[in-house]
């Protein structure tokens, strides 16, 4: 069995799935896609050579009788009205963060879900499928530790557009560390509080950078979490988790060291595409093989992007309140469990 996607959105993010999904992984045949620009959807059939329709929209496209599943890379703002109608045509979907804008939008999500009565939506949170993320998980899940009681992490750029918001280091940057952090000690958050640091000089005017976002959740676990995306010297993720016995952490990512001039040395990545790839690929396959074996999506849930939305819209509340912010989610449905 071969599973028929059709992409929705083909910028940058939709043509690196379009490349891996025909050129690296297994099971799957690209045999749909759409953009608000056609002649970009045009160009991605002529780059990868696919044997595919271009659509005038997502609802054609997801209509299309022979599509089996969505792969939506859209502009964000597009996703729930995308995913929604995936979900009204029993279509399996592969939605790129965010799930939803708002989280009253992911709350549709997830109730048009339960009530369609099949897990159909994996969100594109690829932090669970990194090695250094599972490793992480295996030995806390494992007692290797004991409790965790603190995490220390950071989440460092090089540089970032004029397009980037004081905001966005919730919405775009931080949202990672909000859904690997709650999975990875299987705890929900309960508050939250932003503090703004001495800014750095390399941020464009306008812009607070870093932040640090310092969390609680529900087992009274404390999780700091540095938001520098000026950094200028590479893209560094970290992430240390202090438990009652022990300590474990990410492992540096492998380059090789060079001794030289009286300095040893070791190049730090300078793009995130390089430190995630792996992980791309190996949820994306995830993906496919789950459907084609177990008739439903394996991965992060419509339920995970909707705690996501409630964590990020109380963490921008906190941006601009300075207090400690609330967390409510609601009460997780059965159906996800």
């Amino acid at each position: 069995m071969v599973l028929n996607i059709g992409v929705i959105g083909t910028g940058a993010i939709g043509r690196e799935h379009i490349g891996r999904l025909t050129n690296t992984l297994a099971g799957s045949k690209i045999v749909a896609v759409t953009d608000v620009n056609q002649e970009a959807a045009q160009d991605a059939i002529a780059t990868y050579q696919l044997d595919a329709v271009v659509y005038p929209d997502d609802i054609s496209l997801i209509a299309a009788d022979n599509v089996d599943a969505v792969v939506i890379t859209s502009w964000g703002p597009a996703h729930e009205g995308s995913v929604l109608a995936a979900i009204a045509a029993g279509k399996y979907v592969f939605c790129e963060k965010p799930l939803a804008t708002t989280a009253a939008g992911a709350r549709r999500i997830v109730d048009a879900e339960i009530a369609a009565g099949k897990k159909l939506v994996q969100v594109g949170f690829m932090r669970r499928y990194d090695e250094g993320y599972l490793g992480l998980k295996q030995a806390i899940d494992n007692n290797e530790i004991g409790a965790p009681l603190m995490l220390h992490c950071a989440h460092r750029n090089p540089t970032v557009d004029e397009r980037y918001s004081t905001d966005m280091a919730i919405s775009d940057t931080l949202i990672h560390e909000i859904d690997a952090l709650h999975w990875l000690i299987d705890d929900d958050y309960k508050s939250v509080r932003i503090a703004f640091p001495r800014n750095t000089k390399n941020a464009r005017e306008g812009l607070r950078d870093p932040q640090i976002a310092t969390l609680e959740t529900k087992n009274g676990v404390i999780i700091t979490v540095e938001i520098f995306v000026n950094c200028q010297y590479g893209y560094d993720i970290q992430c240390e988790v202090v438990g009652e016995e022990g300590i474990v952490k990410l492992p540096e990512f492998s380059n090789i060291v060079t001794r030289k001039s009286g300095k040893l040395s070791q190049e730090i990545l300078s793009d995130w595409k390089y430190r995630f790839t792996r992980a791309y690929d190996v949820e994306l396959q995830d993906f496919v093989d789950s459907i084609k074996t177990n008739g439903a999506p394996q991965g992060p849930t419509s339920w995970d992007g909707y705690i996501a939305a409630v964590t990020a819209d109380a963490c921008i509340a906190a941006q601009t309140s300075g207090a400690v912010e609330r967390i409510a989610l609601d009460e997780k449905p059965a159906f996800y469990n």
